[in-house]
């Protein structure tokens, strides 16, 4: 039998369960990569992921060649016309069993629901597998086998899971026979042309590189140096996950092997806290499909009457708040695709609860300009921020922008770096430039009033509960 891996969000060949399953079966292995840039649009990729995807299927496609697997590189408008390109590919290639591992967004869901119907129909067979997470979908439930909303319980039953399972990793494939010659692919889709400098290196191998220099030498200090943009504190591994490079499970297993190997357990253990977060807001995409339909988490938030964007969008979009570190992270985020998680929320709050627009814009900006965008994260993350999601802060607790920019950006080192403007101010007056002077020529006053505002998205707030 002649099988096809359908590589999607899981662009590696190390730890991989659909190509794992597609090698142990008898008979040549074929793989298919599909381009689908009007759903990438819709889904608002930024030209960085579609650059960074395209390149690591390109890498991808060179390793599968070595082993003698051809990728070839489909081309369809949208899903729904995708299936169409696989059904066809297979017919042109007499496949006989494709293999692929699950996505959780709704229109992926739908895509698979009808791949799976198609090409049933052609008797050819489709095995899917739960491949995205530690812990597949569906797995850590309650005691009354229903999913959790809360992350806390949450992450307690996921650690349980691994502790009990001591989930494993899928070995990268043997060679299959002679290397063939790679295709690759080699045009930017419309729309996608302008990215900014790759963050990252490319390729399987760059990204275990990675993983194993910043346990070992950052790892360790992640709890303390986490939430400071200054610091090189994080992993920045967050583009091969989003793309599938490398998995939750190896990272999981990974940093287990350097905590047994006497790393720093408070550190490291911070970090795998991270890999439960991925889990969690995955297994919220898939037990509460209205995430990815633009809908609340809480129903009742639906009713807040969310400010016209306007100016202050715009504003907020291109790093001219007159508030420094929301105009830093907003300029790091335009300049590099990618933007420190706690300048995420930082910047996430501002918009939703002093700008008091509605997450669902914002959310979409991130998408169109992260090189890491990725659904399930971005889409809990600023439901977070905006009080309207899963385990969300609290309506009450609206994070003083100026404060946090004090407490994370003491010296205001990545202040000065992202607003040149700003580089004369002293480290006091530099998180807000208006308090006791003049504002340096050419950096705008704020444009909303902090304390007012944060009043003022309480009381709405407040308004849906009265």
């Amino acid at each position: 039998m002649t099988q096809l891996v359908w590589f999607r969000n899981d662009l590696r060949l190390a730890d991989n369960a659909a190509l794992t399953a597609a090698c142990k079966a008898e008979g040549p292995v074929l793989a298919c990569f599909i381009v689908t840039p009007e759903q990438w649009q819709e889904h608002d990729w930024s030209p960085a992921r579609v650059h960074f995807t395209l390149a690591h299927a390109n890498s991808l496609a060179r390793e599968l060649a070595r082993l003698g697997i051809p990728l070839s590189f489909l081309e369809a408008r949208r899903f729904s016309d995708s299936i169409d390109a696989l059904a066809d590919h297979c017919r042109e290639h007499n496949i006989e069993a494709v293999h692929f591992n699950e996505e959780y967004g709704i229109n992926e869901r739908r895509r698979d629901k009808t791949v799976r119907q198609q090409l049933a129909a052609s008797d050819i067979q489709v095995n899917k597998y739960r491949d995205q997470t530690v812990a597949p979908v569906g797995t850590i439930l309650t005691q009354q086998q229903e999913p959790y909303s809360v992350f806390t319980p949450f992450s307690r039953r996921w650690r349980s899971w691994i502790d009990e399972t001591q989930p494993t990793l899928f070995a990268a494939p043997s060679p299959r026979g002679d290397a063939v010659e790679p295709q690759q692919y080699d045009r930017i889709p419309t729309g996608f042309e302008d990215a900014p400098p790759a963050l990252v290196e490319t390729g399987e191998h760059a990204a275990h590189d990675q993983l194993e220099a910043f346990l070992n030498e950052r790892g360790g200090n992640y709890r303390e140096d986490r939430d400071f943009p200054a610091v090189d504190g994080t992993s920045q591994l967050s583009p091969y996950l989003a793309a599938g490079i490398l998995s939750g499970r190896q990272c999981l297993i990974t940093a287990r092997q350097a905590q047994g190997a006497g790393g720093n357990q408070e550190g490291l253990s911070t970090w795998v806290n991270e890999i439960a977060w991925r889990d969690f807001y995955i297994h919220i995409l898939y037990h509460y499909p209205r995430v990815s339909m633009h809908r609340a988490f809480k129903p009742e938030t639906e009713q807040l009457a969310w400010n016209t964007p306007g100016e202050h969008f715009e504003a907020w979009k291109t790093g001219h708040t007159g508030i420094p570190i929301v105009d830093a992270a907003m300029r790091q985020l335009n300049q590099t695709g990618w933007m420190h998680n706690r300048l995420r929320m930082i910047t996430a709050m501002f918009l939703t609860k002093n700008l008091f627009i509605d997450w669902r814009l914002g959310e979409a900006y991130f998408m169109s300009t992260l090189v890491d965008g990725f659904l399930a994260s971005n889409n809990g993350g600023w439901q977070w921020s905006a009080s309207t999601g899963t385990d969300a802060a609290p309506y009450f607790r609206v994070f003083n922008p100026v404060t946090q920019s004090e407490r994370f950006d003491p010296k205001g080192e990545f202040i000065r770096h992202w607003v040149p403007e700003l580089q004369k101010l002293d480290n006091k007056r530099i998180h807000d430039p208006g308090k006791g002077g003049v504002i340096p020529k050419g950096y705008p006053r704020p444009i909303v009033d902090l304390k007012e505002s944060r009043k003022e998205a309480i009381a709405k707030f407040q308004a849906l509960k009265d």
